[in-house]
């Protein structure tokens, strides 16, 4: 990676081919309290049916963060998530025998020539259209095992699910209603032209599913958290590794989490100097757990302003997502509860802590139990506060969402200001919330 100049506004519509990691070429660099403006294709199932990507997303290049060192971290301010795709089609995943080796997002080969990670071209529409430049064969990694697809209402925050003649319509036209960017590699996962439950209407809510800042080693981008990490332990294509341990070197940009969103802060760790934001897998709408494993993938364009913040040094994201997608319990104090809760502690002879802030902890894991163990962990050491002490706070002030089955959860939890202050994340927390 080599340092360009620094822009206070920077533009990014160049994408990696399913990778993060130090050897990534630099999208460009943006000021300390800049604006990135990126423009990315789908996530998920388009990177997933074409068989030149080495994982299941298709991020932007690394933006570099002036300043940014190891050991700081890096505030991303999400500004606006615009949606610029029609539709797309989503539903649960059917693995195809012979068309991989070890992992099915990683480490595609031709089940009929044996290339791997092979080119491919589009020969009509349907399962069967991903073909093998070599041989002609279908070399795509991934069918639906339950599909369909879906029209989006921009104006009125609605899409609808449509049937056969609807979804194959759609299908012979997929990059232009998806919108795929012009430095995309990917194929429009349109085409396989899915057309489970038509007619049924959902409420549309954009977020991005990856988002983050770069490893200190590469890895497939879908695998940069401690869920579908798992899948690298003991793999023997080029990105595998030996042990759990090794994946701690992970950022888990890959969330999934609907949160994540427009005016929403994420805060993240600095891995590597410059620290690497990326950006993708932007989705149309997604219910907590992403049950199908997948959701509606779209293009689109997101705003964020960077802030680097010095010495917190961190083991994965914190999210202060919008005061309204806080739970009930953790949302910051109304003026007449501090009144309430002083009087009540004067009644009892006790000082009382009004001065509290919410933050969520990210947590991953192979299971949703690890996840939320791995939470503990991340906010025992951010916080110096005993696990105890952790479980007893979220259990009272907070408490523990779903972003991803099998593992990745939000650890809620009410702060004090003054912790807050000491890990220089107070001013944050004050600006998100109106403290």
């Amino acid at each position: 990676m080599s340092q360009q100049e620094v822009d206070q506004e920077l533009y990014v519509d160049q994408y990696t081919l399913g990778l993060v990691g130090p050897d990534q070429e630099w999208a460009g660099t943006v000021a300390d309290g800049g604006t990135v403006t990126t423009y990315t294709p789908p996530g998920c199932w388009g990177p997933m049916i074409t068989p030149s990507f080495r994982g299941g997303h298709e991020v932007t290049r690394p933006i570099r963060v002036e300043g940014a060192e190891v050991g700081d971290a890096v505030a991303i301010h999400i500004r606006d998530v615009e949606v610029t795709s029609m539709a797309t089609s989503t539903g649960s995943m059917a693995e195809r025998e012979g068309a991989f080796q070890d992992d099915p997002f990683v480490d595609h080969r031709c089940p009929e020539c044996g290339t791997t990670w092979p080119d491919s071209v589009v020969e009509g529409t349907g399962e069967d259209a991903i073909r093998c430049a070599e041989c002609g064969a279908n070399a795509s990694s991934f069918g639906f095992e339950y599909g369909y697809t879906v029209a989006f209402d921009h104006e009125n925050a609605v899409g609808i699910t449509l049937d056969k003649d609807g979804a194959h319509e759609l299908a012979t036209n997929a990059e232009e209603v998806m919108d795929i960017p012009e430095n995309s590699r990917q194929h429009p996962i349109l085409l396989y032209e899915p057309d489970g439950m038509p007619g049924t209407l959902g409420r549309l809510r954009p977020f991005i599913g990856n988002v983050g800042t770069t490893p200190s080693v590469t890895m497939p981008d879908s695998h940069n958290a401690g869920d579908f990490g798992q899948n690298l332990i003991g793999a023997e294509h080029d990105y595998g590794v030996n042990t759990e341990e090794d994946l701690e070197k992970r950022t888990d940009g890959h969330m999934d989490i609907p949160e994540v969103r427009a005016g929403a802060t994420l805060i993240c760790p600095v891995d590597i100097d410059g620290a690497g934001i990326y950006v993708g897998d932007l989705h149309a709408n997604q219910g907590d757990g992403e049950l199908s494993l997948h959701t509606t993938d779209v293009s689109g364009t997101v705003t964020m302003d960077v802030e680097v913040i010095e010495d917190l040094d961190l083991d994965g994201p914190i999210l202060l997502p919008n005061e309204e997608d806080l739970p009930f319990i953790s949302q910051p104090y109304s003026d007449d509860e501090r009144d309430a809760g002083r009087d009540l502690g004067a009644d009892h002879g006790v000082d009382v802590e009004t001065d509290m802030g919410p933050i969520q902890v990210v947590g991953s894991g192979a299971t949703v139990n690890d996840a939320t163990q791995n939470a503990f962990d991340r906010a025992s050491t951010l916080l110096e506060m005993s696990e105890g002490e952790i479980r007893a706070r979220c259990t009272f002030t907070g408490g523990v969402q779903i972003g991803r089955l099998p593992g990745v959860v939000q650890l809620d939890m009410l702060v004090p200001m003054e912790i807050l202050e000491d890990r220089g994340m107070a001013d944050l927390v004050r600006d998100q919330y109106g403290l």
